[in-house]
């Protein structure tokens, strides 16, 4: 074979280069950097996962012209579909219909067929994405992989064999804190294990979007509702057994308007030609450095894993007609933001975990309100409505001097002052009520009526 040439594609996956961010971090005191995973032949990270997936089909028997079934939001499909290409297998691949056209078009140009099911439903619902992924893998046996890769451990294990050593080679001892999205675990999990390794007090940060599990279950450890969000390959509407949190030193929450904004920033003021996921990561390592620098911490060099290409959002994301409908260009005034629901001066009723039942049900009454937050100190432990009370009362189990806290619900799901109005009234859809958490702290609560009452007085003094 000729001198410097690879035998095939595959063999150019990895060794993506780090790069230092210079204008959309000049307001922060530590370092940071990207490593930039869109560079590898698939156009994202997932091509490592591939390799380590397909190798592990391989030694459970898969043969040439065998299938290989995903349940995928489109990088692992492109990556699965790069390899297979190669290896001789057929693929199969399963997607929400929140995906953009470029994702799913890229899936077909590799000769895949592509299954596109609603978002919008629950994880175990036949509709699925999951679910039919589950299926038509079980139609399609023996000579059939379903890669999983939500709870496959060949996903975490191609990024600790590869991108963890891969990173501690290009900085070693001199990098303080990995930050990556939070989607299937992999990345996170695979790379921030293998660092931790070889440095203990690497700090591994997570970036979750508005709306995903996993940044309340991390701050408070309770499973709130999932409602839908706008960026893709990040965030979970279900707990991946490939995702390990016990990892995770700090979680950071984003939104789709600050996912999408830094995405267009990194474009245009740095260069660096990225999706939706690596803005989500890029704003959350912004917010996770400015933390470092109101707490008065030593500054840090911070690297960002930058998943997967522009090319792939070009219809979404860098289509201001889009961006326009969706409300996300800052020429958009849209209905306005939660804050504007919140009452100035209004104090925020609460009640300890430790409260007492008779004491929380007298709170409920005096305020005139059906439900009450529950808090340890500042942090949110979650919720106790009329109903909770009720039941215990009603079953005898307990008493009026029982504590509240065993009875604290997760039938609410957490917004920032900062949600848009409207993702706002996707979340009170799903939701009994929504939590305002600001720093950590709650900071108000917003039901239905509330909603309601506000857009009552929108169209009234529009009128």
């Amino acid at each position: 074979m000729m001198k410097g040439a690879l035998a095939d594609i595959s063999k150019a996956v990895g060794n993506t280069p780090i790069v230092k961010l210079n204008k959309v971090a000049q307001g922060v005191r530590s370092d940071v950097y990207v490593k930039c995973e869109y560079l590898n032949p698939g156009g994202s990270h997932k091509d490592r996962v591939a390799l380590n997936m397909i190798a592990e089909a391989e030694r459970q028997g898969l043969k040439p012209g065998g299938y290989i079934v995903e349940a995928t939001s489109g990088n692992t499909g492109a990556a699965l579909a790069l390899v297979s290409a190669i290896r001789g297998y057929k693929c199969i691949f399963v997607m929400p219909d929140k995906m953009s056209q470029e994702k799913i078009a890229s899936l077909r140009a590799f000769g895949a067929r592509v299954v596109v099911c609603p978002t919008a439903v629950e994880a175990d619902d036949p509709r699925s994405y999951y679910q039919v992924a589950k299926r038509l893998a079980a139609e399609h046996a023996p000579n059939c992989y379903y890669a999983n890769q939500y709870h496959n451990q060949a996903n975490p294990e191609g990024h600790y064999k590869s991108t963890g050593p891969e990173i501690w080679k290009q900085c070693g001892e001199e990098l303080d804190a990995f930050v990556a999205g939070m989607g299937t675990g992999g990345t996170i999990s695979g790379a921030g294990k293998f660092l931790k390794e070889q440095k203990p007090s690497m700090k591994i940060v997570g970036v979750d979007p508005v709306g995903s599990l996993y940044y309340d279950f991390v701050k408070s450890g309770r499973i709130t509702k999932p409602f839908t969000y706008k960026v893709e390959g990040i965030g979970e509407d279900f707990f991946p057994s490939t995702m390990n949190l016990k990892l995770i030193d700090e979680i950071v929450r984003v939104d789709d308007r600050e996912c999408f904004s830094m995405t267009r920033d990194l474009v245009r003021l740095e260069g660096l030609y990225v999706g939706g996921s690596g803005g989500a990561a890029v704003a959350g390592a912004i917010k996770y450095a400015k933390m470092l620098d109101e707490q008065g911490a030593k500054k840090e060099n911070i690297l960002i894993l930058l998943p997967d290409s522009a090319q792939k959002y070009l219809s979404k994301i860098f289509n201001d007609d889009w961006m326009r409908e969706n409300g996300f260009l800052e020429e958009e005034a849209g209905l306005g933001t939660v804050r504007d629901l919140l009452r100035p001066g209004h104090a925020l009723v609460t009640a300890a975990s430790t409260a007492k039942v008779r004491d929380v049900i007298e709170k409920l009454k005096a305020q005139g309100i059906s439900q009450v937050p529950i808090v340890d100190g500042k942090k949110l432990v979650g919720i106790v409505a009329e109903v909770d009370l009720l039941r215990h009362l009603v079953s005898g189990s307990g008493t009026l001097d029982s504590p509240v806290g065993p009875l604290v619900e997760g039938d609410y799901a957490t917004v920032t002052p900062d949600t848009k109005i409207e993702l706002l009234q996707g979340v009170l859809t799903d939701a009994k009520v929504a939590i305002v958490i600001d720093a950590e702290q709650v900071v108000g609560i917003v039901s239905k009526i509330d909603l309601i009452e506000f857009l009552a007085k929108r169209t009234t003094s529009a009128a």
